[in-house]
């Protein structure tokens, strides 16, 4: 029940709402009653058959290991499309009463999910398996609540990719604070004025989310039977500010991620950096094939000394529907999918995803081969992971990525500061969560 899940300051919406670009009602308008599932039977006639919705590569393979394991629960993969698509179409079925039983869920879209009361609450048949994952991606499927919406499936803790090989011709130290790579920024602009150490995006709000996380951010909570709204807080406005100076002194490039230009400049060493994510070095791997070998990885520049915070880009949990007749059936499977070693395995080599659990990325051995020349890489990747930082994702978090794309877009253009550019999101978000019907706490 919507009640026993976010409580009051979900129930006030008015309508289902999906999350594809920007945030669009998708139902008539009249408040949806609490979906209710069909009795799971104690004894069913032949197998539990299960749909699960999935965007990760070779999911199939994965299941048909559970399914020769599992003659009485057959699980069918439907591969989608994945990102923001995949999540309005998901809200779609399940407004229209036909979901798959189980989806694979980014942890951005989760608070959609639950608004429109299309995910169960797992809280009592996942409680063994807390202990498994950090605090930092438990809390992505929570949403600061008793109630648990999914089982982490993947993640995305952001650490510092950099050119080893750049890094000791400039004589430059792997940067330990965020004053220390403004200081070596300056630094290769004035060895190599082709060179830059870094760029800021202004096209991809992942990055500056999880930037955001890492300082101690809170954009959403929830308060009583209101959601609070803070966007345009202080850790945000620092990073926003930060990322702003260098641009204006030519510190740093601006051009964003993922262009031609962008890889050029990497497979060139005319970009010497890249705060991303885990996944990094797939990209690398494909868009910089000239330097493989050249690039290493540290954590990310702290913004006090001797700190070890990050912040998530990307990852996935497996949510389970409110609609599904079987969902202790559904749960068993998506529990063994993120927990069980040889499903984290299959994971790993089937689908390329840096798992959850703490055990499972503290476990994996070989570097990717791209850096071949870090033989330490996962065990860097579990360090930085340990103390990544999440936070509660909003219903509407499409309409304030989208600002974040118009307001940053807009502060390069006309040279004015990014907080600017902060606040402008922060006025998007509440005035669109006002407008769907959500309770905004002072």
């Amino acid at each position: 029940m919507r009640a026993n899940r976010l409580g009051a300051a979900l129930a006030v919406a008015l309508s289902v709402t999906c999350v594809s670009g920007a945030l669009v009602s998708c139902g008539s308008g009249e408040p949806a009653g609490s979906p209710e599932a069909a009795p799971e039977t104690a004894a069913p006639q032949g197998p539990v058959k299960l749909t699960y919705w999935a965007w990760a590569p070779n999911m199939d393979k994965i299941v048909k290991v559970w399914n020769a394991a599992n003659p009485d629960i057959q699980v069918t993969v439907s591969k989608q499309a994945g990102g923001d698509d995949a999540a309005a179409k998901y809200l779609t079925a399940a407004k229209a009463g036909n979901p798959p039983d189980l989806v694979q869920a980014e942890y951005q879209h989760l608070p959609s999910f639950i608004a429109a009361d299309a995910v169960a609450d797992l809280k009592a048949e996942t409680a063994p398996i807390k202990g498994e994952f950090s605090d930092g991606l438990w809390n992505l499927v929570t949403l600061g609540t008793d109630a648990v919406y999914g089982v982490p499936q993947d993640s995305g803790p952001m650490m510092l990719f950099y050119r080893k090989d750049l890094f000791d011709k400039y004589g430059i130290e792997v940067p330990e604070t965020w004053q220390d790579y403004a200081e070596a920024a300056r630094t290769v602009r004035k060895k190599d004025p082709k060179a830059y150490l870094g760029t800021f995006s202004s096209k991809d709000p992942g990055a500056f989310t999880g930037l955001a996380q890492q300082a101690g951010a809170q954009w959403w909570s929830i308060s009583g039977e209101s959601w609070k709204v803070n966007v345009a807080d202080e850790p945000t406005r620092k990073v926003a500010d930060y990322w702003g100076g260098l641009v204006k002194e030519g510190a740093i490039d601006d051009m964003p991620y993922f262009t031609p230009e962008w890889n050029k400049a990497l497979n060139d060493g005319k970009l010497l950096t890249w705060p991303s994510a885990v996944w990094a070095p797939g990209v690398l791997s494909s868009n910089a094939p000239k330097a493989k070998g050249k690039w290493a990885v540290a954590p990310l520049p702290q913004w006090n000394a001797g700190e070890n915070f990050s912040g998530f880009w990307g990852g996935s949990s497996t949510a389970v529907s409110a609609r599904t007749p079987h969902k202790a059936a559904a749960t068993k499977f998506a529990t063994w999918l993120n927990t069980d070693q040889e499903a984290i395995d299959l994971l790993v080599k089937e689908a390329a995803i840096y798992p959850a659990t703490t055990k499972a990325q503290s476990a994996l051995g070989e570097a990717p081969a791209y850096f071949s020349n870090q033989p330490d890489f996962w065990q860097q990747a579990a360090t930085v992971s340990a103390g990544a930082r999440g936070f509660t994702f909003g219903p509407n978090v499409g309409v304030t990525y989208n600002a974040f794309k118009d307001g940053f877009d807009k502060a390069l253009q006309d040279g004015t500061p990014f907080s600017a550019a902060v606040r402008a999101m922060q006025d998007v978000t509440v005035a669109d969560m006002r407008k769907s019907g959500f309770q905004i706490a002072p």
